[in-house]
């Protein structure tokens, strides 16, 4: 008899879903049993995702294509979830917006309005509509993705710092505020990694010499079955994976 898989029956959204790390968390949440619902703005990218699901799984996600900039598709999308699955076991943030990288006096406004409705507006969003969700399930688990740059701010980079910030300290207030329910939070810092944002940040680094985004698959697994505290500190990734036990 097959063992279950850890995340059997578990119903997980993920975020920023079509591409790099929402792609990858979204397909380790997958093969470890999780109903994935995957929202990303490319609907060619979320097809592509189904179908490594299904080969992966012989099971199919639920595609959503929406742009986390549209607040009220976020409520109709918990709307949604609540009708035909009653709860939400999982949420993973990935989704974010780097929006260039520029002096803060020369960020164009409309710009600057883009990048806060994406990277903030939005953590506000999924937190009103999901919240009763993952209320309802027996151990609710939220993991939003961060950056190192809000530890460590240096120029050019103030909007996407500025907003991820605040996400941080929206969540951490949120998750206190949760502290005697079920659900639990984590804030997961991924480092230096081989994705679109990176290689737009630094064009001329190596790619290759950085973790691919499948190898915070586990990670993600990991943090949505754990007995989680509140997040005082970030999950940095490379910090993880060192002190994983060496495989032969």
């Amino acid at each position: 008899m097959t063992a279950p898989l850890p995340l059997d029956g578990k119903i997980a959204l993920v975020t920023g879903a079509s591409r790099g790390i929402g792609r990858a968390a979204a397909l380790a949440l997958a093969k470890s049993g999780a109903h994935i619902v995957a929202i990303a703005r490319t609907q060619g990218g979320l097809e592509e995702l189904d179908d490594e699901i299904r080969a992966a799984t012989g099971q199919s996600a639920t595609i959503v294509p929406l742009d986390l900039a549209e607040a009220d598709g976020i409520d109709l999308v918990g709307g949604a979830i609540h009708q035909r699955f009653g709860r939400l076991d999982i949420l993973v943030h990935a989704g974010a917006m780097l929006g260039g990288l520029t002096p803060v006096s020369h960020v164009d406004p409309k710009q600057w309005d883009k990048i806060v409705a994406v990277n903030f507006d939005a953590v506000h969003r999924l937190i009103r509509s999901f919240e009763p969700l993952l209320k309802a399930a027996p151990a609710g688990r939220a993991i939003f993705l961060t950056t190192g740059v809000v530890a460590r701010p240096r120029a050019f980079w103030g909007p996407y710092a500025a907003t991820k910030a605040g996400m941080e300290a929206l969540v951490r207030c949120w998750a206190d505020e949760v502290e005697h329910t079920a659900i639990r939070a984590a804030i997961v810092d991924p480092d230096r990694m081989r994705t679109k944002m990176r290689a737009e940040a630094f064009p001329g680094e190596d790619p290759l010499t950085l973790p691919h985004p499948d190898e915070i698959g586990p990670l993600i697994v990991e943090l949505a079955s754990a007995e989680l505290g509140l997040p005082s500190e970030n999950v940095v990734f490379s910090t993880w994976k060192a002190a994983q036990p060496a495989t032969a």
